[in-house]
């Protein structure tokens, strides 16, 4: 195997594309020549790939950029998306002990510089899936980046030890810190943990009632685009937290138009789109970072239930197991979902002792306090 090379998405890598990398390709070849914010309005990050034997990985590089979209820094992952959280989940008597954690993993985080870091293998979704990566090949990415990056944390988002097991222990056994991030929800077998549950057979009476409004999206209609970038920001941005990323028309037309995502809608008399899924596919797991629906709308019409039964819905048509992120927990096990830990491994024997000792103890802190608390409360 040739050692990993770094490249930018307009040049492509020194060997070329491997064979096999024609989604990485796609998805990577969307931000060539473009300023990340024309595609992530709030997320300011350079953009390279990263090429190791047949795989392609896309990197982010930050150099601190506080305050942006979760995807990229850490800081707002722990301590300004962790504040946010506590609005809109219920904590019961922790919530203030929770807000004091938050703020002070911050001031922690924020002495250790922890905005100037590179992720690798990041999508920039709020679930990156790692498509079956095995992790034989850290050790190499790890020596070119530190060496490229000496003073930059490296890391990787989105491990579990559902979908990536083998992964997860390569990075845990090779020294890298795994700082818990969230709880997920995991769905294996759609036919038999989704399908026959009494919550999904009344969300299917309400499909077969829109169901000759379903669009399946291979090609959007003139404001589609814009359309689907305002039901996501009314759910995600609006009712969450305006700390998920942004996605604009453009990364809309360009994920549709490249099939990096598979989209799905459910359309009025109008022609207009009431509720959108965008699915994101890798190793056999489907996860979606896209999802809207027009919140104005009373609870009764039922968008949020048709958007999850569509994308459950593609899942289970594809063979897939759904990896449905965080959030709306009671919805989801109520759907057979079960909740899994989700993890951020991180790089750091390459910096100062000082840097080191922050990073482990918020690693600490996180094991110790907030995933017992994640597990009690189903946050």
């Amino acid at each position: 195997m040739s050692a990993p090379d770094l490249f930018y998405p307009e040049t492509g890598p020194r060997d070329g594309w491997p064979a096999g990398a024609e989604a990485d390709r796609a998805y990577l070849e969307i931000f060539a020549h473009r300023d990340s914010t024309a595609l992530i309005s709030n997320l300011r990050t350079t953009i390279m790939g990263l090429r190791s034997g047949a795989r392609v990985y896309p990197v982010t590089i930050n150099e601190a950029e506080y305050g942006d979209a979760y995807v990229c820094l850490p800081h707002t992952a722990y301590a300004l998306y962790a504040k946010d959280e506590l609005r809109i989940v219920d904590a019961g008597p922790w919530t203030p002990a929770l807000g004091l954690l938050a703020s002070s993993a911050g001031a922690m985080l924020r002495a250790a510089r922890v905005n100037r870091i590179v992720h690798v293998n990041n999508y920039m979704l709020s679930t990156n899936l790692h498509g079956g990566w095995r992790g034989d090949d850290i050790d190499a990415i790890r020596m070119l980046l530190t060496e490229r990056f000496p003073d930059h944390l490296i890391a990787v988002r989105s491990l579990n030890q559902w979908s990536d097991a083998d992964l997860w222990r390569r990075f845990h056994d090779a020294g890298w810190r795994m700082l818990p991030s969230r709880q997920i929800y995991v769905t294996d077998d759609l036919t038999a943990d989704w399908a026959t549950r009494r919550d999904t057979k009344r969300d299917r009476a309400i499909m077969r009632t829109v169901a000759s409004r379903i669009d399946t999206l291979e090609a959007l209609r003139p404001g589609d685009a814009e359309r689907i970038s305002e039901l996501y920001a009314l759910l995600y941005l609006g009712r969450y937290s305006a700390l998920n990323p942004a996605f604009t028309p453009a990364y809309i037309e360009a994920t549709n138009r490249t099939g990096a995502f598979h989209y799905r809608g459910l359309r009025e008399s109008d022609g207009q789109l009431s509720a959108v899924v965008g699915c994101f596919i890798r190793g056999g797991v489907l996860t979606t970072p896209i999802v809207g629906y027009d919140t104005a709308r009373p609870a009764s019409d039922g968008l949020y239930r048709i958007a999850s039964y569509m994308l459950a819905q593609i899942a289970r048509d594809r063979g897939l197991r759904l990896n449905g992120s965080a959030g709306a927990a009671s919805f989801k096990v109520n759907r057979g979902a079960r909740p899994v830990t989700e993890y951020s491994a991180y790089f750091v024997d390459h910096l100062s002792l000082a840097r080191r000792a922050v990073i482990g103890g918020v690693e600490r802190l996180l094991n110790k306090v907030a995933v017992p608390l994640m597990q009690e409360r189903g946050l």
